[in-house]
């Protein structure tokens, strides 16, 4: 199993984009709910897209040290 970002998948399940951020699945839908990861919805589908991922992964701060 790889958690790199694949270059032909273009949606994620919130699932799939914690493996690949390394965080929880719940993590992921609590960033989504406060809008710090955008996301489509169609029905009760919900799916991150890689550039929403990348977006939100170039928006982080890394600390001071």
């Amino acid at each position: 199993m790889t958690t790199a970002l694949a270059p032909d998948q273009l949606l994620y399940t919130p699932t799939e984009a914690a493996k690949v951020l390394r965080f929880g699945r719940s993590t992921v839908y609590e960033l989504m709910a406060e809008g710090s990861l955008k996301y489509v919805k169609r029905g009760r589908a919900r799916r991150i897209r890689r550039s929403d991922l990348e977006a939100y992964v170039n928006s982080l701060e890394p600390l001071p040290n």
